[in-house]
């Protein structure tokens, strides 16, 4: 229980869809929104850097989308892979 546990509250902004989903995945387990949303946040903030993916690391380090001038098709035009993957 909260109650006995000096809480702060804050105000957060949704976009509709994320708040249904909330809303069903509460009803769904038995508890309040609330509830719901501090254990997922207590979830995420847990986690350690290594637990992140390859994706999520190199988007905390800017590096994704980091290229100029590079074609918009690269990783789906064949054209591309014409020599991937062989010896120099």
């Amino acid at each position: 229980m909260m109650s006995d546990m000096a809480t702060d509250r804050i105000s957060v902004r949704l976009p509709r869809t994320l708040t249904e989903r909330l809303r069903r995945r509460s009803q769904a387990r038995g508890t309040t929104e609330s509830e719901t949303v501090r254990e997922a946040l207590e979830g995420y903030l847990s986690q350690s850097a290594d637990q992140r993916s390859a994706y999520e690391l190199a988007e905390g380090a800017g590096i994704i989308g980091a290229v100029g001038n590079a074609p918009r098709d690269l990783s789906t035009n064949r054209r591309h892979f014409k020599e991937f993957g062989k010896p120099k």
